[in-house]
Parts: structure tokens; sequence; C-alpha cells
């Protein structure tokens, strides 16, 4: 058995760079292998306890199954979030989301007068549709001073987020909550409301991978071809009584919907809208301010 013949066997699936990763993530996460040990060829060295479970682990590798719910985890922003069959797991380019939550220089009085300092103004936030929590908990771990709250419809979701919240030391307000039935009666409650939600039109299905179609929960991908801003829609409509006055309402979008967010979030309230590209160039963010 050698790592070779192992990320060969998954290349039906992937390219040889993913197949590759794959190996040497499973490699690193269940053995503590370093790219020098896979180099000199540590993995024949395995016990035949450990190849026997290697093997089994490939298996289900080779029908397509994601390696972060084999191994029950995966890295978002730096940190290891548990995941499961029934969360979605977290995309690297979603991290880069948390850039757009902001950090305000404020005035500070010391002995020499007025200085600026940069203190966060957030002190209310809410993450809709949190799945694994990664977003609320990388938010409340870097604005500690904030007071965090996330909602998801799913008690799998937010089993799984809670317990990622406990295992990292955030302080989150979890509640089971239907982004599409949001309270009516919230007002000015949050400085940044922010949302990853469902946005996947069913007819880009064809184009999509067997392993995120067969493993990942529909639920947290898809809405439907004639109605795909449906779940912005309602929380645009929340946040624009649900904001404070300036506050601040980021999105991660279907880029193939740009002028139509655009158009509902101003008729929603919110002239004031930026478009955000992702790593590889897609207009992947919106941030926008209730005015």
């Amino acid at each position: 058995m050698t790592y070779q013949q192992l990320w060969k066997r998954l290349t039906s699936l992937y390219t040889v760079d993913e197949a590759q990763a794959i190996i040497r993530t499973v490699l690193d996460i269940r053995y503590g292998m370093s790219l020098t040990d896979i180099a000199i060829g540590k993995v024949n060295e395995l016990s035949a306890e450990e190849k026997d479970q290697l093997e089994k682990i490939v298996r289900r590798l080779e029908t397509g199954e994601p390696v972060q719910y084999i191994l029950g985890e995966t890295v978002f922003n730096g940190r290891t979030f548990h995941v499961e069959q029934g969360v979605l797991i977290p995309r690297p380019e979603t991290a880069e989301l948390l850039q757009y939550i902001p950090s305000y220089p404020t005035l500070q009085q010391t002995t020499e007068g007025e200085i600026k300092t940069p203190k966060t103004n957030i002190r209310h936030f809410l993450d809709i549709g949190t799945g694994s929590g990664c977003i609320a908990i990388s938010a409340a771990l870097e604005h500690p001073e904030a007071e965090v709250s996330a909602w998801d419809i799913s008690e799998e979701a937010l089993k799984t987020a809670r317990n990622n919240a406990q295992q990292l030391g955030a302080k989150i307000n979890f509640k089971c909550q239907d982004a599409l039935q949001a309270p009516s009666g919230d007002t000015e409650l949050w400085d940044v409301i922010i949302s990853n939600p469902p946005y996947i039109m069913q007819k880009e299905q064809k184009d999509m991978e067997k392993n995120v179609l067969n493993y990942e929960p529909s639920i947290a991908l898809f809405v439907p071809d004639d109605d795909p801003l449906c779940f912005y829609t309602a929380i645009a409509h929340y946040a624009h009584h649900a904001l404070k006055q300036h506050g601040i309402l980021l999105f991660e979008i279907n880029p193939l919907c740009n002028k139509d967010m655009k158009d509902m979030l101003k008729q929603e309230g919110f002239l004031n809208t930026d478009f955000f590209p992702d790593t590889f160039g897609k207009l992947r963010f919106t941030k926008s301010i209730k005015r």
C-alpha cells in the first residue's frame, strides 16, 4: 500500500490534485503523517490494523462520500469544526465573508487627549442559517465583546453547532428558527445580520459534483428555479426593521443572481449595496447598510 496507489483510486471522481489532497488529509488527520512522512513511504509502515482502517476509509471515498464526513471534521478560517451528514460542509470561500464585518475606530479619552483606538462597535450579531456554526463561532471568537446569536431550521444542525461552540469556547445564543418566518416584532435589535442561505437553483444540479448531490443536505443547498431569492428576500425584509440604524446586512450569494439581488435589496429599502468578489473572481458577497 503506497500513497500513489491510494490517490490513484480516486481519480475517477476527482482531479489528480484533489485526489492527492484528500488522501493527504486522511493520512494527516488519522495517522499524523506529515508531507515528509508521506514522501519517504511511511504509508507502507502502517500496522495491519491501521491499513485495514485506511482501506475502509478509501472504499468510502470511492463511493464519493466527502472526506469531511468520513473524518468528522473540517477546517474553517483556521479552526477545526465537527461536521456530519445532515450539516452542510463549510466552504473556504465562505470565510471570506467574515472580513466584511466592520471594526470601527472609536475615540477614546486618555490623559493625553482623544486618540483613535481600533475597537469594534458591534454589540449584537445574528447569523441566519448557521449550519455547523462556523460563521457565528468565528465571529464570536474574533469579536469577544459582541453578543452573537444564530438561527437554523434544522435541530440536527443546531446540535452540531452547539457542540462546535462548546469545543471552541464560543458563547452563542442558538435558536431553531425558519428564516422564511422571521419574527415581525423585532425592532432595531442587531448591528450585523449575516447569512449564507440556500441559493443554488434546481436547474444547476446537472453541473454539480455527485458527492455534493448524494451526501450534503439539499435543504441547505437548493431553492426553486422560479424563486431563487426567496431566502434573501425574507431575510432582507426582516433586516430592514430588525437592524439598528446604520446596521449592516451581509450575504453570500449566487453570482448568477447579482442584478436581481441588487434590485430586490433596493425594493426592501437597502439603497446602498456593495458587491465583492471571492478568491476566484466571482461576485459572491454583498454588504448593505441600513439608512
